[in-house]
């Protein structure tokens, strides 16, 4: 790092304690917090803030698309803190709204944007970081489940949303609301309405804690395109849980213009282990949307009950890209086929590897971490049947 680079780290420091004064006219930074709402910054080991609120907020800038192990403390402190909800929103240069058209991306240029979020003013490729973001998701969402688990909060929500430096936040996300956790010296380079920086804000220390870098993947060309316009997905969704969001997040990511997803209709789900407390299809198919909606506004989505395997992937030619689970590639083998028997274009096909719990891209602590937690809807259900039996017995 150059003498000017500390520089600027050190202003950034200074900046945010002040309370994140802004560049209004570009928004560089975000609006200044009211001082009466603020916490001091605290210093030395993380501390615990013993106290809890329905709903809470946590804002972070990533320096780099390395899994986040500096946010893993106030990620676990906010989560102890929650009751009902966790909503983290993560910021990176990376995750800008604008593309890099294919011919400008190479394996260089992916580099130079990993290293800094300062360090280049251009967008990349998001299919090309498809195992990078997979990674950064999957850690957020196992340290606040492992929590939530820990505290026998099986239906604790929990959001992940990936935010540009050019995004605002989505509207309404600050209602109901009670507190912001954020990290010291983090001057968020973002536009961040009133509505969150008049929250009550806890300052948590940046973790020192150091992993071993996760080698970059280099398995996609150049050549490939950044994202897709019609990605397509399907699956129970069920008490829709952390790895859903991981498989919807990511459908999210690499899509440009519309999401198709089939949610499995009741009719097929007869013989699931406590299906008494599984959620009809209306309530699976609300969830999905106001989820997807969420995490990316202002896409198409097409959310649709599946009556068999296919679904609208098995006959919609615009269909582009496929994301599916280790659990679910048979599906979308079947799918592959119908669609060659009907002349229909071939399909890119994406594979999230964190729900199997065996990712090999990930540190052994972190897959050990992921063992431990379980995102299942049979879990859920199972928690909640054994809650009926508890509170009948009582």
């Amino acid at each position: 790092m150059s003498a000017r680079d500390g520089e600027l780290g050190d202003v950034r420091i200074r900046v945010s304690r002040l309370g994140d004064r802004v560049m209004h006219d570009h928004k560089l930074y975000s609006p200044k917090l009211h001082m009466d709402h603020l916490e001091p910054p605290p210093s030395g080991e993380p501390t615990m803030l013993n106290a809890s609120f329905d709903r809470v907020l946590l804002l972070a800038t990533l320096p780099d698309l390395e899994t986040p192990h500096f946010l893993g403390p106030a990620i676990a402190n906010a989560a102890r803190c929650a009751r009902e909800r966790l909503v983290i929103v993560l910021y990176s240069r990376s995750f800008n709204s604008r593309r890099v058209p294919p011919q400008q991306f190479s394996p260089s240029s992916k580099h130079e944007h990993r290293s800094s979020i300062h360090s280049i003013d251009m967008d990349i490729s998001h299919v090309a970081l498809w195992d990078e973001v997979q990674r950064i998701l999957t850690y957020a969402y196992v340290q606040a489940t492992a929590i939530a688990q820990e505290l026998d909060r099986m239906l604790f929500e929990v959001d992940v949303l990936l935010k540009g430096l050019d995004e605002e936040l989505p509207t309404g996300l600050s209602e109901g609301m009670e507190i912001t956790f954020r990290i010291e010296g983090d001057c968020i380079p973002a536009p961040i309405p009133a509505s969150v920086t008049s929250l009550r804000t806890k300052w948590c220390p940046r973790s020192l804690e150091s992993r071993a870098v996760t080698p970059v993947s280099n398995q996609v060309a150049s050549a490939e395109p950044s994202s897709y316009r019609v990605v397509a997905l399907g699956g129970t969704f069920d008490h829709l849980h952390a790895g859903h969001k991981i498989l919807l997040g990511m459908a999210a990511w690499i899509a440009d213009e519309k999401i198709i997803v089939g949610v499995t209709d009741d009719a097929l789900l007869k013989t699931k282990k406590h299906r008494e407390y599984l959620e009809d299809i209306t309530t699976r198919i609300r969830r999905t949307r106001e989820f997807l909606e969420l995490v990316k506004p202002g896409i198409e989505y097409y959310i649709v009950p599946l009556h068999d395997v296919y679904g609208p992937t098995g006959e919609d030619p615009d269909v582009q890209a496929l994301v599916v689970s280790h659990e679910t590639i048979s599906g979308g083998q079947a799918i592959d086929e119908i669609r060659r028997e009907r002349s229909l274009p071939p399909l890119r096909t994406f594979i999230i590897d964190v729900i199997s719990h065996s990712d090999s891209r990930l540190d052994p602590a972190d897959v050990e971490a992921l063992k431990h937690t379980k995102m299942s809807s049979t879990f859920i259900r199972e928690w909640i049947a054994r809650n009926q039996t508890r509170h009948k017995t009582d």
